[in-house]
C-alpha cells in the first residue's frame, strides 16, 4: 500500500481519495477508522449534554429502559436505543456482547471462558463483563482468537 499526502495551504477542507483495484476487508477497516474520527456520541452527564469520542467509550449498557455510555471515569445517559448505537458503531470496533451490552473491542484486555460457553471479558480499566454464549463465537472471530 502506498500512502501519498499533499499539503496545500489553499485547501479549506480535508479530502481523502482512495484508489484501489478492489475493496478489501483491510481497506474497509481503514475507511471505518477514518469515519469514526469524525463521529461523536452525545451523552448527558449531570444535566449537561456532552460530545464523546466513540473510542473513549468502554462499553454501552441498558438498565430500566435507559441507555448508558461508560467511560473510564464517568457514566453518561444517552437518548439513543441500544440497537441504534449498535448500527452506528458496528464499523467502529464495537461488538454486541449480550441483550443489553455493546463492548468496545479496543478496550478488551483479556478473555476467560465462563459457565455455559459464555466469555468473561476484562476491560483495560479492570471492569469485567459477560458475553452471552449467543455472541461468544462472533467475539472470538472478531478478535482473531480460537
Amino acid at each position: 500500500m502506498e500512502i501519498v499526502i499533499y499539503s496545500d495551504s489553499d485547501v479549506e477542507e480535508m479530502k481523502i481519495n482512495i484508489y484501489c483495484r478492489k475493496l478489501t476487508p483491510e481497506l474497509e477497516r481503514v475507511v471505518a477508522v477514518l469515519k469514526m474520527l469524525e463521529q461523536k456520541l452525545t451523552g448527558i452527564y449531570e444535566g449537561e449534554t456532552c460530545f464523546l469520542d466513540p473510542d473513549k467509550v468502554l462499553y454501552i449498557d441498558t438498565a430500566d429502559k435507559k441507555t448508558f455510555l461508560y467511560t473510564t471515569d464517568k457514566v453518561y445517559e444517552t437518548a439513543l436505543k441500544l440497537y441504534e448505537l449498535e448500527e452506528q458503531l458496528s464499523c467502529a470496533g464495537f461488538f454486541r456482547g449480550g441483550k443489553s451490552t455493546i463492548i468496545n473491542l479496543r478496550h478488551i484486555e483479556s478473555l476467560r471462558a465462563d459457565l455455559n460457553r459464555r466469555i468473561q471479558v476484562t476491560l483495560d480499566n479492570g471492569e469485567k463483563l459477560l458475553v452471552s454464549r449467543q455472541y461468544a463465537e462472533e467475539l472470538k472471530r472478531r478478535l482473531g482468537v480460537k
